[in-house]
């Protein structure tokens, strides 16, 4: 088989061999990319690969034995025979053990660590799984990329590209892969092979001189401690000993609220640090407690596994016995005797009792349920990645802690780790997936002249063709915009850098100052018209890729021509952190709708998870809300809300008969569905949209039913005898334009509203409206009375009560 082995390719692997004692003493990687049209030659050159690279490692890394990865697409015949051939060859390595798994598989392995990994990219190249595997391999250790023919591996249709496409636009573009491409030829540590043409692409080099620091990796404890020793032996990085030792801080009882915050790069070990921690708090609090709980949340149970894992390795360290829970193939809780430890969805952690509240990759959860987490809690971790797949960039820290500092009763710490746990500081491969996935990308630094630019909105409209952002020339306007987004929302993912690339139906619009600063980013996605038959599929239920707005719209208004319509959803914008809210957004908005009446689209729109700044923002630009989502998404705790402005009367048409329609089924769903809804977002939803009815019925109540709203206005009924009446005026009230209303004052809308229409508690108004209960009930008793005169035109105490059999006529109101 070695005959088999081209002398150009042996060549390659010797100059990786000669580095190689350079690089397992400062904990370093290299990346191996072997291209071929042929499977079986790919799979044979990656075994040889193996066996040479663990027999010159083992000379310098005593470790007895090494773990590989080898992750692949077991769809494909071609993926089969390639990764056999693999198997078969690497049977001879003396010193490594392979696993095989699939992509959809792969997020298991997060947690662990890996000396080889190989990645089959002939069939796919998702950026997603680039981000998050080459992250699992050890310093000293290799990554393997298999993929296809070097020449045409450009215009290659992956799945991840099929996937972005949409009926209009059945081709993707193809600009990620050239991307990627380039990093990879223009980074250190990397190597690249041409096997259809055993032709050396790349030499594998590095800068020595950037890499002359070996790293000492002995850890120990603190002298002082109140956690057992034993717990810090688990740590791996002096960072880690630091995160454990500043968790003791919560030990003491929080006389108001306790948080502290770890931010990292991927690969520091935040969640293991995190956990350690809360086993060493767990055992100190079941000294004084009977049953300390821990909860856990993130934006899915995947995300906390490493946390998981640790957290028991540590409870093994004590001794503590206890039970392992399993749900879907992840942990989600381990239960104890004497404590527990429980992964939770973020929307339900502020509704559960816990001694301690873990969030866990933070930045992937909205801030308004932060806030809400930690209104609920004591003691409250947030751990996050600043750079990295998931990466949040620094501006969590800044959104979030903002409000959290500015509370007199919060106790704050903040701690970065920037230590790697599995390999050293600077490495090569680490440095081309943070270029290659701008997981570090930044928004630009702005200066006076910048900010003046601003404030006399001296700005630039930019529309930016792909290709050229993904080349180097536009690379530092790339990194701009894509850092904004990072900063500016709340979870980004390499995926997003890929969709930007090839997704066929998206656009790139930016704002800039006059000195040429990215200061708004702005993602489109072109959607409609959709087709007769598939109009009918999407009436019956059916699904369409992409084109979000025309299919809810389809779904929910049942307006079947507005699937002949053509628009652009917008998918995200975002404003520069340091300049939000100085109408930069607005101006950009303004120009993308000019752009859009140009080219003779019906419609701008977009959907985004509802809160009050959020909603005001699109409704001060003149975006009509259509729907809303049932229920609450589990992650961000927020609805989802659809908003459209027309750009023709056509289209103001389906928008204004979709407004009553949406105002008219969010009244009625108000005690049902959205009982929690934050009171703001409620009132404006309705504030926003047009009324339905254009006059106060004066029948709106029978004879019966008058009298009694009578008997409450002044006070003898309690408002939950009389709630049936104020229901129904409630409903009628906010269905009114304001000329037409009773008039009611501020405090009594928002009873009106959250009582009688939401159904909340007494208590839960107290809260919300920060008054006590004697005020909100003489607020309810004169909004009967206002009603009482509006419809009946006589003062309450000047009204004879009772009815006279006569005088009762029904209605036929009664039951609406």
């Amino acid at each position: 088989m070695k005959s088999e082995i081209p002398s150009s390719f042996n060549k390659l692997l010797s100059t990786i061999g000669k580095l190689e004692e350079f690089l397992a003493k400062r904990r370093l990687r290299g990346l191996l990319v072997i291209a071929g049209s042929t499977s079986q030659r790919l799979g044979l050159l990656a075994g040889r690969s193996i066996l040479y690279h663990e027999r010159i490692r083992h000379r310098y890394d005593k470790k007895k034995k090494y773990a590989g990865l080898y992750v692949y697409h077991d769809e494909f015949q071609e993926a089969e025979s390639m990764k056999t051939v693999f198997k078969d060859v690497i049977e001879e390595a003396r010193y490594t053990e392979f696993e095989f798994d699939v992509y959809e598989k792969s997020e298991k392995y997060l947690g662990k660590t890996y000396s080889y990994l190989v990645l089959d990219l002939t069939r796919d190249l998702k950026p997603n799984d680039v981000g998050k595997l080459t992250g699992i391999v050890e310093g000293g250790g290799l990554i393997i990329f298999l993929a296809p023919n070097w020449g045409s591996w450009d215009h290659y249709l992956t799945i991840f590209k099929q996937n972005l496409t949409v009926p209009q636009y059945p081709e993707p573009r193809h600009v990620f892969i050239t991307w990627f491409k380039n990093k990879l030829l223009e980074h250190d540590g990397v190597a690249v092979y041409d096997a259809d043409n055993n032709l050396v692409i790349k030499k594998f080099s590095l800068e020595k001189e950037k890499y002359t620091n070996v790293e000492s990796r002995e850890v120990s404890p603190p002298k002082k401690t109140l956690f057992p020793e034993e717990l810090y032996r688990l740590a791996l990085t002096g960072d880690q000993v630091r995160v454990v030792n500043l968790m003791e801080w919560f030990y003491e009882k929080p006389k108001g609220r306790k948080v502290l915050v770890v931010t990292a790069d991927r690969g520091r070990g935040k969640s293991c640090a995190v956990a350690i921690g809360s086993v060493g708090l767990i055992h100190l609090l079941s000294k004084v407690k009977p049953k300390p709980r821990v909860l856990v949340t993130a934006p899915s149970p995947g995300s906390v596994q490493s946390f998981f894992t640790m957290a028991s390795t540590a409870l093994d360290t004590l001794g503590y016995k206890y039970e392992v829970v399993k749900k879907g193939g992840d942990i989600i809780e381990l239960r104890g005797g004497r404590f527990s430890i429980e992964y939770w969805e973020p929307l339900s952690i502020p509704n559960i009792k816990g001694d301690l509240v873990v969030v866990d990759e933070a930045s992937g959860i909205h801030v308004p349920m932060l806030y809400k987490i930690w209104e609920a809690h004591k003691r409250t971790v947030y751990a996050t990645t600043i750079h990295g797949y998931e990466g949040a960039g620094r501006g969590f820290s800044v959104r979030f802690l903002r409000r959290v500092k500015s509370d007199e009763s919060t106790e704050v710490l903040e701690y970065e780790m920037t230590e790697p746990i599995r390999y050293g500081r600077n490495d090569p491969v680490e440095e081309w997936s943070f270029k290659t996935l701008l997981l570090d990308a930044e928004p630009a630094e702005l200066d006076e002249k910048d900010v003046r630019d601003i404030e006399e909105k001296n700005l630039v409209y930019v529309s930016y063709d792909p290709s050229y952002l993904f080349s180097r020339e536009g690379e530092s306007e790339l990194r701009q915009l894509f850092g904004i987004y990072v900063l500016a929302h709340y979870r980004n993912e390499p995926d997003d850098l890929g969709m930007l690339a090839d997704a066929p139906h998206h656009l790139i619009r930016a704002v800039k100052t006059g000195s040429g600063k990215i200061v708004s980013a702005i993602q489109i996605a072109e959607e409609g018209p959709i087709q007769g038959e598939m109009v009918d599929e999407l009436l019956k239920g059916g699904r369409i890729p992409g084109n979000i707005i025309p299919d809810r719209f389809l779904k929910h208004t049942r307006l079947r021509e507005f699937g002949e319509l053509k628009g652009w959803r917008i998918v995200r914008i975002a404003t520069h952190p340091s300049v939000q809210g100085r109408g930069i957004g607005s101006w950009g908005l303004r120009k993308l709708i000019e752009e859009a009446s140009l080219r003779g689209l019906d419609w701008v729109a977009s959907g985004f998870g509802v809160n009050e700044e959020l909603l005001r923002f699109w409704v001060k630009n003149d975006f009509k809300v259509v729907h809303i989502s049932p229920d609450r998404n589990p992650v961000s705790g927020e609805y989802t809300v659809l908003v459209v402005h027309p750009l023709n009367e056509r289209t103001q048409r389906f928008v204004s008969i979709s407004e009553r329609e949406f105002k008219a089924k969010l009244l009625l769903s108000l005690p049902v569905n959205y009982r929690d809804m934050e009171l703001e977002v409620a009132k404006l939803l309705i504030d926003s949209t047009p009324p339905i009815l254009s006059e106060f019925d004066r029948n709106i109540l029978t004879p019966i039913q008058l009298d009694r709203l009578w008997v409450y206005c002044l006070g003898p009924m309690t408002f939950e005898a009389a709630a049936d009446l104020m229901f129904k005026l409630a409903g009628v009230y906010f269905s009114l334009p304001s000329e037409s209303r009773p008039k009611l004052n501020r405090l009594e809308e928002l009873v009106l509203l959250a009582k009688t229409l939401q159904g909340r508690s007494w208590e839960e108004l107290e809260g919300l409206l920060k008054k006590p209960a004697k005020e909100l009930h003489k607020a309810a008793h004169d909004v009967a009375c206002k009603m009482f005169e509006y419809i009946t035109g006589v003062k309450p105490e000047n009204y004879k009560p009772g009815v006279k059999l006569g005088d009762y006529t029904g209605s036929r109101l009664l039951f609406l």
